[in-house]
Formats: C-alpha cells, sequence, structure tokens
C-alpha cells in the first residue's frame, strides 16, 4: 500500500479568506516503510503571510519572494499524490487547502478526494485518547517521539514525525532504542524503524564454562535472605 504522510503551511488559517499555501512537505511510505521519496516545496503565495503565522512556521515573505507560484508545481504535485492514501494530521484543514488552489488553476484540477484515500491522524488519535491532548507535540510527548529538534514547524519535517506517529497509532512495527545523542545522556527514548530486510540476529550461547561461573554466582546471591528471581531460569 503506497501512502503519503502529508503536511503543508499557509499564509493563515482560511483559504475562503484569500490564504494561500506556501510550504507542502511529504514522504513516501510503501507497505508501511518510508521509502525516502520526498516531495518538498515552497511556494509563493502571491499574497503578504500574517504574522501570527510567520510565528509559528517562521517562513517569511522575502523568503519566498523568488519561489514558484503554485501552478508551476501543481502537475508534479498532483502526480505525486494520485492514487495514493494521504496521512494528514487535521485533514481537513490541509485539503481544504489544497482544494482551494487546484480550483484557482486554469483548468482547475479535481479534488483531491477523488483519486486518494484520506486518513486523518488527529481523528484516529481522539478515538484512541479521547479527553486528551491530540496535537501533534503531544502525540510525540505520549509516545516518546524524540522532536525536541524542532523548534517551529516546517511541513517536511513534521511529516516525518507524523510518520512515526501513524505508525504507533495504528499498530507499530516500529523499536525503542536509547538516543546515544540525547543531550546530558539522558537516554531518552526514540523511535528507530527495524527494516524488514535486516539479516537475522545471531544468538550466542553460553559456554560450559560461563554458565559454571553464573551458578556459582546464584550460589552466592543464595546466601542473602533475598528471594533470587534468575534461578529458576537456569535448571
Amino acid at each position: 500500500m503506497r501512502q503519503i504522510i502529508l503536511d503543508t503551511e499557509t499564509t493563515g488559517i482560511n483559504p475562503q479568506l484569500g490564504h494561500r499555501i506556501i510550504e507542502i512537505g511529504c514522504a513516501e511510505m510503501i507497505d508501511r516503510k518510508l521509502t525516502g521519496k520526498h516531495f518538498h516545496v515552497y511556494i509563493n503565495p502571491q499574497r503578504i503571510v500574517e504574522d501570527e503565522a510567520i510565528s509559528v512556521h517562521g517562513i517569511t515573505n522575502e523568503f519566498l519572494r523568488d519561489k514558484p507560484v503554485f501552478k508551476e508545481i501543481a502537475e508534479d504535485f498532483f502526480q505525486y499524490i494520485k492514487g495514493a492514501e494521504l496521512v494528514i494530521h487535521n485533514a481537513a484543514f490541509d485539503v481544504g487547502f489544497i482544494n482551494h488552489e487546484f480550483s484557482l488553476l486554469k483548468p482547475s484540477l479535481p479534488p483531491v478526494e477523488g483519486y486518494c484515500a484520506i486518513l486523518d491522524t488527529l481523528a484516529m488519535a481522539r478515538k484512541k485518547h479521547p479527553g486528551q491532548k491530540n496535537s501533534l507535540d503531544a502525540l510525540c510527548k505520549r509516545y516518546g517521539i524524540n522532536n525536541s529538534h524542532r523548534e517551529l514547524h516546517g511541513a517536511l519535517l513534521d511529516a516525518e514525525i507524523l510518520a512515526d506517529v501513524y505508525l504507533l497509532l495504528s499498530g507499530g512495527q516500529t523499536t525503542l532504542s536509547l538516543d546515544k545523542d540525547s543531550s546530558e545522556g539522558s537516554g531518552e527514548s526514540i523511535l528507530r524503524r527495524v527494516s524488514k530486510d535486516r539479516p537475522e540476529l545471531k544468538v550466542l550461547s553460553a559456554t560450559n564454562e560461563e554458565f559454571e561461573e553464573h551458578l556459582k554466582y546464584l550460589a552466592a546471591l543464595k546466601k542473602s535472605s533475598e528471594e533470587v528471581i534468575w534461578d529458576k531460569y537456569s535448571q
């Protein structure tokens, strides 16, 4: 199954008030494994980005001035998402903006729902965690996903983080490990996807000498008044 984890950044919150998309970030996932095939573009919205929006994503009007307009990237974007299931956090927001951009094209492109399935991870999270905060940041904290490197929102970064959140929300095939690079050696757990193509792990059994040493160690522990729980596994 081909899925596209998708996020956008915009000039404001309502396309009906003339707001536009300024960034699209997508990560492709096939059979629950990220392929590394991304779609990422900044877009000149041909209007001013509101200060409130800039405070969220940090994308300024000056930065966008020389970027392509939506019609220049529309066909490539359309072909990239066509036929896939789109995985989006608060899908109504992003899909509403995408459909609005498609409607402005001449000729226009059809609404996303006509050629893509849509999965809303916000709806999934609300069903699984009713009455709790279910923002992307809140879900990262709940599932132990390290997003400490994110100071501002960014569409591609949010899409990659959402991929980890989605895998956990929908049943996993992820593994937790300790992040040796986390600050102050905190041992914060982060997600590492396990490749299905990895070689089988080699099993090393204890030698007779090692086993005898283990039994001697257990015998020494038995001299204390505490229960030795490992004893029953050495029979």
